[in-house]
């Protein structure tokens, strides 16, 4: 059965979001896997509480802002360093500021083209070379907002559908040699973004409602399952793929 092959025993892994919501879920399901853990996040605090709950397994950690792209290439160096290999690099760090777009703020549109777009490049560059020398796996968190139009997000939804195209740019680039580069599109999850989430004054709920599923949040814990398939061997069959978890947000 393909799943056999999600042992990642000897396996190493950086995970960037580690310090809470998705990038924690997913540091703990790599860890049950087996895989050896270099986790970042801007985050100190819930940082080291992840650490706390991945003890005793073989877990270094790193406080880095990763907007800065000498940042993303210091912790991809010090990972390999560290364990002497890279096998995965799960980009999960994002965020997202939601504003009417002409009073959204310049440095709020950066940082989110910085934190959801720029640093999943920048890490993904200088982590190819170590990438292809482990037959590794690259994946990318992306969103439905990749693929539908959302009422006051247009800063995220900018960087997400360019997470998706970077995605498939990325795998054809390397479509000949031993690394999957793929992205997962969740829905909204119980996550600090979704706790977090203020809609702009005096903004229109219809149109907010225009992007809520159905059935509700995603679940964690499913999505990180989905990118620990991607990471290991039992994803094999995946390249330049981006699985929709939305609960049918972009079903029609």
């Amino acid at each position: 059965m393909i799943f056999e092959n999600l042992n990642l025993t000897g396996k190493v892994a950086l995970v960037t979001g580690a310090a809470s919501g998705l990038g924690r879920a997913t540091a703990l399901k790599l860890a049950s896997a087996g895989a050896r853990l270099w986790l970042v996040d801007i985050d100190p605090t819930g940082l080291a509480e992840t650490a706390a709950l991945l003890a005793p397994t073989d877990t270094r950690s790193e406080t880095a802002d990763l907007s800065d792209p000498d940042a993303c290439h210091a912790t991809v160096r010090k990972a390999v360093e560290a364990f002497g290999r890279l096998d995965a690099l799960c980009n999960v760090a994002g965020l997202i500021y939601l504003a009417n777009t002409p009073e959204m703020a310049r440095d709020r549109y950066e940082r989110t083209i910085d934190v959801n777009l720029n640093a999943p490049f920048f890490l993904s560059q200088a982590a190819i070379p170590h990438l292809l020398e482990t037959n590794g796996a690259i994946v990318n968190i992306a969103s439905c907002a990749s693929y539908i139009g959302e009422a006051y997000a247009a800063a995220y939804c900018a960087s997400k559908w360019g997470l998706v195209g970077m995605t498939k740019a990325m795998a054809m680039e390397f479509q000949k040699k031993p690394i999957r580069i793929n992205a997962v599109a969740p829905g909204g999850m119980m996550t600090n973004i979704a706790a977090n989430y203020v809609p702009p004054e005096g903004c229109d709920f219809e149109l907010l409602k225009r992007f809520s599923g159905m059935r509700g949040l995603v679940e964690v814990e499913d999505v990180a399952d989905m990118i620990v398939l991607l990471a290991s061997e039992a994803g094999r069959g995946f390249h330049g793929a981006c699985l929709s978890m939305d609960a049918g947000i972009t079903a029609g």
